[in-house]
């Protein structure tokens, strides 16, 4: 484990960013929403505005990251960072879904950035580092939320908090700086890339489409669902994604050790089996401390399902063709960050945020189910995996 943290300590502090901006968020989620007077099929129509600025982002983020070369994480994660400011200045919906719209789109170009350099380094050095790095990602989001949660029950604007996230997001981007540039379109002789596994990418991608779909309903809407079901206070409705960012980090930090014992496809079908469960234990929980062990369950089984997909596409791929699988592979998955909580927000308007939640987790058995049999089955009629 230390090594593997030595080895990809430039990447992983893109992911600790990542994970400060968007806990910080969450927990601030139901300030944010009064502070816009959005209803809910408002808010989810605001986030789904910022899903198109980083679908768009995603889409250009191998050019941007050849671009940038060797500081293209330090630029992405200054952006990101700075970008989260403005959600805590709107004051209207249309400031609101312009926010999100920067925000997302910065985020969108980071995940592709980082996750394509990690998925190269992974490449280059034969160790399995996806988990680890979401890891810190998952632990970062829960000390976020966390911390975001008190500062917020203490009165503080959030404006004020996203730029203290700001320059804590600064400062690790001093030693952001990725030595080893992303691999070129073409091979060194001139000829054109092979075709992309779009099937296989395809599939990959509704796998990490449905698990992060989960996780980010769930970070965006466990503390308003804590707090409408069950009273919860601020600080205890912060709680909510706290605990999801945490035992989501310990399950993908114990993924590290898991995928080298287990298969990529069964662990990612025990996973997605587990997540759904505790998602539809939180949603219908009778008592507040029930729900956040549903939350437990839930972060502990979805944490390892997208970053094993991704590493399990990343590591069959050539090397000129990774940073363009995983764009669009990432462009996939990474919707369920920006589609899955508007999804919720409209779902909750007709039918209430408990059944809301409780269909988020069905969509998890689909993983278990149909998915991860297609992309054995698509894997292997391309021979991509031995």
């Amino acid at each position: 484990m230390l090594t593997d943290m030595r080895t990809s300590a430039v990447h992983g502090r893109a992911f600790v960013v990542m994970g400060f901006c968007v806990g910080a968020f969450a927990a601030y989620v139901p300030q944010l929403k009064s502070q816009a007077a959005l209803s809910d099929a408002e808010f989810g129509l605001a986030l789904l505005i910022g899903a198109a600025g980083a679908v768009g982002a995603m889409w250009l983020a191998p050019r941007v990251d050849r671009l940038l070369g060797h500081a293209a994480m330090t630029i992405c994660a200054l952006l990101l960072a700075t970008a989260f400011l403005l959600p805590g200045l709107a004051q209207s919906w249309a400031g609101f879904a312009a926010a999100m719209f920067l925000a997302s789109g910065a985020g969108g170009l980071l995940d592709v950035v980082m996750n394509a350099r990690l998925s190269g380094l992974e490449a280059r050095s034969g160790r399995s580092l996806m988990n680890l790095n979401h890891g810190l990602f998952s632990l970062a989001y829960a000390l976020a939320a966390l911390v975001a949660g008190l500062v917020r029950e203490a009165g503080v604007p959030p404006v004020w908090c996203f730029a203290g996230i700001l320059l804590v997001s600064g400062l690790l981007a001093l030693g952001m700086r990725d030595e080893v540039p992303p691999a070129p379109a073409e091979d060194p002789q001139g000829n054109a890339s092979l075709p992309l596994p779009g099937v296989m990418i395809v599939i990959a991608g509704l796998i990490v489409l449905i698990a992060f779909t989960a996780e980010q309903a769930t970070e965006h809407w466990s503390a308003l669902h804590l707090e409408r079901a069950f009273g919860a206070n601020a600080a205890e409705g912060a709680l909510g994604p706290a605990i999801l960012g945490f035992t989501m980090g310990v399950g993908r930090l114990s993924g590290q050790e898991l995928v080298r014992r287990v298969a990529e496809g069964r662990l990612m079908q025990i996973a997605a089996a587990l997540a759904a469960s505790g998602l539809i234990l939180a949603a219908f929980a009778p008592v507040q401390a029930l729900a956040y062990a549903g939350f437990a369950i839930l972060g502990l089984g979805v944490s390892t399902v997208g970053p094993t997909a991704l590493a399990w596409v990343g590591k069959t791929i050539p090397s000129r063709l990774r940073a363009a699988a995983i764009s669009r592979l990432v462009m996939i998955g990474y919707c369920g960050f920006f589609v899955g909580p508007p999804v919720i927000g409209f779902i909750a308007e007709v039918f209430g945020l408990r059944l809301a939640l409780a269909l988020m987790g069905a969509m998890l058995l689909c993983i278990t189910v149909l998915l991860v049999p297609a992309l054995r089955t698509s894997a292997r009629k391309s021979e991509l995996i031995a």
